[in-house]
This record gives structure tokens, sequence and C-alpha cells, in this order.
């Protein structure tokens, strides 16, 4: 091989190399590093080419939460028990939290506008997702489509802090405004 050869081989492979890290297709729906609030910013964001090398998130909607109900409670579907430990991408709508900044929130498969702990006449829904995060954040307004993904958790679980009881929680990845 010639030396122009050579040369013109390892340029090309810098500049292969240096566009994976390069977002592919544009990330629509995400909101600027610069705006305070609940989506990520850019440097948390994902780069496009993730998937190829990472776990894809299967797609889980509220309806495939319950397979039933039985006397001892909510029966968790035969997805949802499949889907433990893996990564998930849910839909919905940030219920409205007891404080501003939070280090879990509610997802709801309506939008809610009253805190429902704090009024004892709301019906508080079973299709809920309790949305964990790695780091504390502003609340979003209540009615404002979000999409979560992130590592699914299921079972009965207490959480020590708040008391708050869970049967479906997801350990947040990221969270997008929803198309």
């Amino acid at each position: 091989m010639t030396n122009l050869a050579r040369r013109v081989s390892i340029i090309t492979l810098i500049i292969v190399l240096a566009g994976l890290s390069l977002p592919l297709v544009e990330q629509d729906g995400t909101v600027p590093y610069e705006e305070s609030s609940l989506f990520f910013s850019t440097a948390q964001a994902a780069p496009a080419w993730l998937p190829w090398f990472g776990e894809q998130a299967t797609a889980l909607d509220f309806s495939e939460l319950y397979s039933g109900a039985s006397p001892l409670g909510l029966e968790l579907s035969p997805k949802l028990k499949n889907l433990e430990g893996k990564k998930v991408r849910i839909s919905g709508f940030m219920a409205p939290p007891l404080k501003p900044t939070l280090s879990f929130f509610v997802l709801t498969k309506v939008p809610m506008s009253i805190c429902p702990f704090c009024s004892t006449d709301a019906d508080w829904p079973n299709d809920i997702v309790l949305v964990k995060l790695l780091q504390p954040v502003t609340a979003l307004p209540f009615d404002r489509p979000i999409t979560v993904t992130g590592q699914l958790e299921v079972g009965y679980q207490v959480d020590d802090e708040t008391g708050f009881v869970s049967l479906v929680r997801i350990v947040a990845d990221t969270i997008e405004e929803a198309n």
C-alpha cells in the first residue's frame, strides 16, 4: 500500500469514528438544556446511535399493566412480569407532586389537576407508575404528556422515606415530551 493510500485510509477511519459521536437523526421533542425543566439536557441525552449497541426499550401501555383484580388486589399482567428488570418506554402525565422539586413522581394515564394526596375526594387511578429519578428535578405542568424510558421494577414496595406504596416502578433513564 502506498503512503498516500495509507494516509487516505487513516483519515477516512478518523472521519467515520468521529461521525459515530454525532446524532444521525434530529432528536425532536427534547427541551433545550437552557430551559429549567424535568426533561434531560442535550448533555444527558442518549446519542442517536445508542440503540444499535444498547438495549432497546419495549413499548408499554397503561392497559398492559394488570390482567385483572382479585380479593388480594391487582394482578400483574404476564407482559409486565416478563419485562421486569428490562428497559421499557411508557407515555402519560405527571401527577401533581407534593413539592416542586422531586426525586420521584407518579405517571398517570390521564392528566390529574389535583394532588391525589391532598384531597380525599379524588379518585386515585389504579393504573399508575412510580417513576424514580436519579437526580432531583422540577415538576412539570400536569397536562403536559411525557414519555419515560427506564428499567422496570414490579412488585409491592413501600418507600422508606415517604411511605408511598407502589406495584409498578420505572427507574428513569430519560424523560421526553410525548409526541
